[in-house]
């Protein structure tokens, strides 16, 4: 199989070097200019966003025209950000080659709404046969081939079929699910909770708190999905509570990182500033909030975290309005 792979940051680099290693795919990574690319193809490493990770033999290092190499492949995967999602897919919009994409988040609008991924598709190029590749899964142990559990979402069972043939191998399992809106939900709303949940341990309140945060943080997600269009069923699996566990407890979530740095009293500017990377949680987070208002949806933890990264509630503060919060079923 011929894949593009469409952006070389961690996430990009990491799938690319999967499905060569892996299913020795004909394979070409896409970085946005001519510099990274040199750079990354004299080094055979992505020293910027995968040190130590020697990219496989017969990888290919491309730059230049984004939609011609993506004619030339059998699949294509986008690994933007979602900022960068909109211009690229309207690039591609006449593909007839399955597209999918590895962002996580809802893009922000000007009137304070946002959209997640498959909306902006439909916006600017309803007609590609596309869906998502998300789950639980840092970059560095993709690309060490320690083993990883993905799901692939899409209407479309061609797009399913070719997402779990171009990834699917010995360290990495690829997952079918129809349920787009669900995968995506999970994937940017656990960002947010995971800010919560690494204040929680920055503030060393406990692993009692922190199992209460994530519990109570999943039915927030669910709650948002389900209004969504969502199944339910999709939360308990990879994309929802896999993904949730995983950002909000391990060491090289870089959303849990913000939620630390912002125990020991750094602001969002600060805290941001020194990671050295995105983490879509911040940029999403009052996206998700403003679109649960605008259906209805009760989501107190995304909430603290907006107040918190507005600088609106201290840290202690924001754990006491969650907690001073009236009793209510926890069904509701």
């Amino acid at each position: 199989m011929k894949i593009t792979v469409l952006g070389a940051g961690a996430w990009g680099t990491a799938l690319a070097i999967a499905a060569r290693r892996q299913g020795g795919h004909d394979v070409a990574l896409w970085a946005r200019d001519d510099a990274q690319a040199q750079q990354i193809r004299s080094a055979r490493e992505n020293v910027r966003y995968l040190p130590g990770i020697v990219l496989p033999e017969g990888l290919q290092i491309v730059s230049g025209d984004a939609p011609g190499f993506a004619r030339d492949a059998d699949l294509v995967v986008v690994a933007t950000p979602v900022a960068a999602l909109r211009a690229l897919l309207k690039s591609l919009s006449g593909l007839r080659q399955p597209v999918a994409w590895l962002c996580k988040g809802f893009e922000a609008t000007e009137n304070g709404g946002g959209w997640l991924p498959h909306e902006v598709c439909a916006q600017v190029a309803p007609g590609l046969t596309a869906g998502v590749l998300s789950g639980p899964s840092f970059a560095q142990e993709v690309a060490r081939e320690q083993p990883t559990a993905l799901v692939a979402g899409s209407p479309h069972a061609a797009l399913r079929e070719a997402l779990v043939a171009a990834f699917h191998g010995p360290a990495l399992r690829v997952y079918a699910n129809d349920d787009v809106v669900g995968i995506e939900v999970g994937g940017a709303v656990k960002n947010v909770l995971a800010i919560a949940t690494g204040l929680c341990d920055g503030l060393q309140l406990g692993l009692n708190a922190r199992a209460a945060l994530i519990t109570r943080g999943l039915v927030e997600m669910t709650r948002l999905g389900v209004a969504l269009g969502a199944r339910t069923d999709t939360f308990h699996g990879l994309s929802g509570l896999g993904d949730l566990v995983l950002t909000a407890t391990g060491d090289l979530s870089r959303n849990r990182k913000v939620g630390l740095l912002l125990a020991q009293g750094m602001n969002q500017q600060q805290a941001v500033a020194s990671l050295g990377h995105v983490a879509e949680g911040v940029y999403c987070a009052r996206t998700v909030v403003r679109r649960a208002r605008a259906l209805g949806i009760e989501m107190p933890i995304s909430e603290g975290v907006v107040a918190l990264l507005d600088g609106r509630l201290r840290p202690a503060d924001a754990v006491a309005a969650l907690m001073e919060r009236s009793p209510v079923s926890e069904l509701d």
